[in-house]
């Protein structure tokens, strides 16, 4: 990498799911977060050096493998058989393609019909526009105008048995403090799987 290069008190945080250094709307903190996890799934791992001023170099290293490939157990299958039997609906919504794609993608898997909006208002349109919505996943961080819980709460108001998961950082922990949530609600922080992620929900609409 070519770059300005990587401050030493931030070599140990690169990886980490959803840390980024870019101003906000400009970074998710995914990239190197999804290639390490990649290696390591692979049996290998990640070695950086970097100089401030003179960019970075990563070496990814791999397990040498010879024969006919192996059959690995498949999580998403698994997921798939968990879930898929109702089908429900669930409505994701958050700004951030990147993170809400791949959550797309899992919930798909799953057995779940998903649909997804990029803000608060345009998945308010999609809630009245949609029939038979189940669960609501929103980030609590959403522009225009509407943050996760004001959406939740108008939801609700519109759909009184909706389930929601609210998606949210450690700075945003205070808008959906555990003793402020209705029954119904609940909270899975930054960073999660999206195993983790399936399972919630899985659980909630089950309960």
């Amino acid at each position: 990498d070519t770059g300005t290069g990587i401050e030493k008190e931030m070599l140990g945080r690169i990886f980490d799911p959803f840390f980024t250094t870019k101003p906000i709307g400009q970074g998710t903190g995914l990239g190197l977060s999804m290639v390490h996890g990649f290696v390591r799934q692979s049996g290998g791992h990640v070695e950086v050096r970097s100089t401030p001023g003179s960019g970075a170099v990563f070496f990814l290293y791999l397990p040498l493998r010879g024969g006919a490939a192996e059959t690995l157990p498949a999580q998403p299958e698994a997921l798939t058989q968990e879930c898929c039997a109702d089908g429900a609906r669930v409505l994701v919504i958050d700004d951030e393609a990147v993170v809400r794609m791949p959550i797309m993608e899992a919930l798909c898997d799953a057995g779940y019909n998903a649909q997804e909006a990029a803000d608060g208002p345009s998945g308010l349109k999609l809630l009245e526009a949609t029939a038979n919505i189940q669960l609501l996943v929103t980030d609590v961080g959403l522009p225009g105008g509407l943050n996760g819980r004001q959406v939740a709460d108008a939801a609700r108001q519109k759909c009184p048995g909706l389930k929601v998961l609210f998606i949210t950082g450690y700075a945003e922990q205070a808008v959906v403090a555990p003793e402020a949530l209705e029954s119904g609600m609940a909270v899975i922080g930054k960073p999660f799987s999206m195993a983790d992620l399936v399972h919630k929900i899985t659980e909630m609409l089950r309960g």
